[in-house]
């Protein structure tokens, strides 16, 4: 068993070997198959280690892509303003990624390039194949992303190598990326189920060999491929984030701006390991707006927007109203359907349909409010009217909703108008209907009895 000076963390340490096996090791153990995956403990605890910067990254037009029809160059343009818009020149939007193999493609990545923004910068995903360099190059692209699936289950059943035979395949296409001058975004796919110590970390360290040599980064993105990793504590490797993250950072070496971790929310832990990996090293998390790719979809770039402003305190200059312009840009323009108790931008996030908690907002919003959404999304809170909305919440719905549209009208729960609004809501339910009352309905209403 070797040991080296591990320079990033001052003490002597165990030199992960590399380790070729015969048979690919399938962590059955963990991963059955045929049963449910098991959450299996080591016991392990590492410490955090947040970096200076945390950043966030996008893949809207690369795995967002992957699980809908393809967006029509328009559209990517407008949705890369909307992410410039969002950034405001503070540099979280770090980068976003695009395919770059149809002309379609080609297209888009040349007039979001002609924008000209420092942020998000566009960078590539391409296949690991040395032509594909030169398509990178053609466009002017700086970065690129290049899958090296990092599993068993990739090595062995997808491309039918042994682990040696990939880790030579890989490092002769990153050489061909830093002989290109393009920085190679490694996608370590699959690492949830990699082996760790014998195939992640000594490929990594060849991979900052690489880097050393050419002068350039090489960055690492650890890809949760099925959104099997957990946050939890002491979980045993390959499923644990915190230990996959502080592993990478402290025996690779890999400084923590270089590392960038891609979820998916198969098991609904997109958003919390996302924000694991940046309390444990990583700068990035990669993100898709809206959660959208590929299944259960990608950690919603949204969401880190708000673990970000938790995190640090403060949204550092990023216009965070932009995410609602966003989700009506997709709703009306795109016709994508947001599911409608989506936090944050789906129709129901900040809105009650119980008259108790109407009645509560009726006194303080703050009481069953999660921040001013008002102030910093544009979007106050409303109340749905249904059997249970009661009094309080026809007085709320009524108020607002004539002076969003500029009617100055302002009732409390003792104007005998509401009772007979209230009568009729009454009436609908009694007579079977099931449905709440659409704000069109409402309204006409409300017309009649006011007279307006």
């Amino acid at each position: 068993m070797n040991v080296k000076f591990n320079q990033k963390t001052h003490i002597l340490e165990i030199e992960y070997q590399f380790r070729d096996v015969e048979e690919p090791n399938l962590f059955r153990n963990i991963y059955p198959y045929n049963e449910v995956p098991r959450l299996v403990f080591n016991h392990r605890i590492v410490p955090m280690n947040v970096p200076e910067r945390l950043y966030i990254t996008d893949t809207t037009f690369r795995d967002g892509q992957q699980s809908r029809s393809p967006y029509t160059v328009q559209q990517i343009v407008r949705i890369y303003d909307y992410l410039h818009e969002l950034d405001n020149g503070s540099g979280v939007i770090l980068h976003t990624e695009f395919f770059v193999y149809s002309k379609q493609d080609k297209e888009a990545v040349l007039k979001c390039l002609e924008r000209n923004y420092d942020f998000p910068k566009v960078t590539a995903w391409i296949r690991a194949k040395k032509e594909d360099f030169e398509i990178v190059k053609s466009l002017g692209i700086k970065e690129t992303g290049i899958l090296v699936s990092c599993s068993d289950y990739h090595i062995f059943k997808k491309l039918k190598m042994t682990r040696s035979q990939a880790m030579k395949q890989y490092l002769e296409i990153v050489s061909a990326a830093l002989e290109a001058e393009i920085i190679p975004r490694c996608h370590f796919e699959d690492i949830t189920r990699a082996d760790f110590y014998g195939f992640v970390l000594p490929f990594i360290n060849e991979l900052i060999k690489l880097s050393k040599e050419a002068k350039l980064p090489v960055k690492i993105r650890a890809c949760d491929t099925l959104g099997l990793g957990s946050p939890i504590p002491g979980i045993a490797l390959p499923r644990s984030v915190p230990q996959i993250i502080y592993g990478i950072v402290n025996y690779g070496e890999v400084p923590s701006e270089w590392l960038e971790w891609h979820g998916h929310n198969d098991f609904y832990k997109a958003v919390i390991n996302s924000t694991m990996a940046w309390l444990y090293g990583a700068s990035m998390v990669n993100t898709s707006l809206l959660g959208i790719g590929e299944r259960t979809g990608n950690t919603p770039l949204e969401a880190m927007v708000m673990e970000y402003i938790q995190i640090r305190g403060s949204a550092d200059g990023m216009n965070i109203a932009v995410i609602s312009e966003i989700a009506e840009y997709f709703k009306k323009e795109i016709g994508y359907e947001i599911p409608p108790m989506t936090p944050f931008v789906g129709e129901n996030f900040n809105a009650t349909r119980a008259g108790i908690h109407a009645d509560g907002l009726m006194k303080d919003e703050e009481i069953y409010n999660i921040f001013d959404t008002g102030k910093i999304l544009g979007r106050p809170p409303k109340v749905i009217i249904d059997a249970y909305s009661g009094i309080a919440g026809i007085v709320i719905w009524i108020n607002r909703y004539f002076k969003d549209n500029g009617i100055d009208i302002q009732v409390d729960k003792k104007d005998p108008r509401i009772q007979k609004v209230k009568e009729w809501v009454d009436n609908q339910y009694e007579n079977g209907r099931n449905t709440s009352i659409s704000d069109e309905e409402l309204k006409e209403v409300v017309n009649r009895i006011f007279g307006i």
